[in-house]
């Protein structure tokens, strides 16, 4: 699934648009949409309007334009074309096939150039000047005094706080398991039980692990990666790794090394 490393690499895809202008917009599935929109009303927001930067927020792709800006989320399996090309030759949890049918996006540009979001599974979606404070600091770039407040007071298990998007915006499932295991914490424990001097590494690990699996291509090449399945070994210890479901997801940990 796209977390916030894959939508980093469609808005530096993205970036190539900038300065283009958009002359047709296709919105195939309506329930895509979001905030009200219909077909008529984005493509009348969109037509003629110049693409004038990219940003992202966590899992948020922004395009500002000279009118809206435009918010693209893609849930569990979207991935954004640009001119015909793939940004991502394949997603963990998604299909490799490229079936026109699960475009549900489409900006066409004055060179003959494209944006396409397909989304098999209809997870994602589209709005125009979306509400950024909805979403908390980026995770690569939270400063201390942030995750320390997003933590403090909180009895929520570790992993489902720093999953929260209101709270921290970027981390996924496999993220935030490749964090954790990396800084040793049990994901399930209480996110309050951290002390400053383990904020303090929770910040460091967060900011290599980002740095690292973005280099290496996504969040699907962590070091735990291989091993998250049944009766998968932690490829620190040897420990045969915990399979648990926490704030709804599935989790991998190691029970020997995370605290």
């Amino acid at each position: 699934m796209p977390e916030m490393l894959e939508i980093e690499i469609y808005r530096r895809a993205a970036a190539t648009a900038v300065g283009r202008r958009i002359v047709a917009v296709d919105a195939p599935d309506a329930w895509y949409l979001k905030g009200g929109l219909d077909a008529v009303s984005i493509t009348a927001a969109l037509v003629d309007e110049r693409i004038t930067a990219d940003r992202r927020i966590g899992k948020l792709l922004l395009l500002e334009t000279t009118g809206p800006t435009v918010g693209l989320r893609f849930g569990m399996t979207g991935v954004l074309d640009v001119d015909g090309h793939h940004t991502i030759d394949a997603l963990e949890y998604s299909s490799h096939r490229r079936d026109p049918a699960w475009e549900r996006f489409i900006v066409h540009l004055d060179d003959g150039g494209a944006l396409r979001m397909r989304d098999p599974r209809r997870l994602g979606g589209v709005e125009l000047d979306p509400d950024e404070t909805a979403l908390g600091p980026d995770a690569s770039e939270v400063t201390l005094g942030q995750l320390t407040s997003i933590l403090d007071g909180s009895v929520a298990p570790l992993k489902a706080r720093l999953m929260d998007q209101s709270r921290l915006a970027g981390l996924g499932n496999l993220l935030t398991d490749e964090i954790l295991w990396r800084a040793g914490f049990d994901p399930a424990r209480a996110s309050r039980s951290l002390v400053v001097d383990d904020i303090a590494q929770l910040r460091r690990v967060m900011r290599r692990t980002l740095r690292q699996l973005t280099r290496r291509g996504g969040s699907h090449m962590g070091d735990l990666q291989q091993s998250r399945m049944r009766n998968g070994s932690c490829p620190i210890d040897g420990a045969s790794l915990l399979r648990r479901t926490i704030g709804g997801r599935t989790t991998y940990s190691c029970p020997q090394h995370q605290r």
